[in-house]
């Protein structure tokens, strides 16, 4: 249970409160001074409203003449809101193909789910993989990495430069914040949901990694 559930469970409303006199503030968050229980429970009903304990550790405890359940639906809705606005960070695996051997037009495509993923807060690994002897030419790999990169300049910043790990070539680009957020409003992206489509309606889980980019096949 969080601060906000045991905050809600102490307080009392109307014949709950006990302590007398109270500093009471009306429905307008107009101060009414400090005034009797009885007093103040008067003037919740014939508002029609109750009398709720905000504060009961101050001397005297402080309460709020409102409506109580529409109190309670607000703070649902406050967060609820708070809730689906926090999104966990993930690490998105996007793989360049099977092989050095890839053609550039999927080359854009991964770029472009990329871009996607970091807009919507993500982290990105590219890996680029090798097969065979392809493995003689890696600083090809090294140096398509360090293409893409270039793509993220606007977004972006390099969290692990290219480095081998076994046949393949790996990179990390997180977002960087200033610029996504002036990116996205130079760009009309500054409402929640408005990351490109091409982020990713093709991602899918690997093993180990939150979610990956599907591949295309080869040339």
């Amino acid at each position: 249970m969080g601060p906000r559930d045991q905050q809600f469970r102490r307080e009392r409303i109307n014949d709950m409160i006990r302590f007398s006199p109270l500093r009471v503030i009306g429905p307008d968050n107009e101060q009414l001074g400090i005034i009797p229980l009885e007093e103040a429970k008067r003037l919740a009903n014939e508002a029609g409203l109750d009398l709720v304990e905000i504060s009961p550790d101050s001397r005297p405890p402080v309460c709020k003449i409102m409506d109580f359940g529409r109190y309670k639906y607000e703070l649902s809705k406050k967060e609820k809101r708070s809730a689906g606005g926090s999104k966990k960070s993930e690490l998105k695996e996007v793989r360049l193909g099977r092989s050095l051997k890839i053609d550039p037009h999927d080359v854009e495509i991964r770029v472009e789910q990329a871009r996607g993923f970091i807009l919507e807060g993500h982290k990105v690994q590219f890996v680029q993989p090798m097969r065979g002897r392809e493995f003689q030419y890696r600083e090809q790999g090294i140096a398509r990495l360090r293409e893409i990169e270039q793509r993220f300049a606007d977004i972006g910043k390099v969290e692990m430069p290219p480095k081998f790990t076994g046949r393949a070539v790996i990179m990390i680009v997180a977002g960087d914040r200033s610029k996504i957020i002036a990116y996205k409003k130079a760009h009309g992206l500054d409402k929640p949901g408005d990351a490109p489509a091409a982020a990713a309606d093709s991602a899918e889980s690997a093993p180990n990694v939150p979610a990956a980019a599907q591949t295309h096949p080869d040339q």
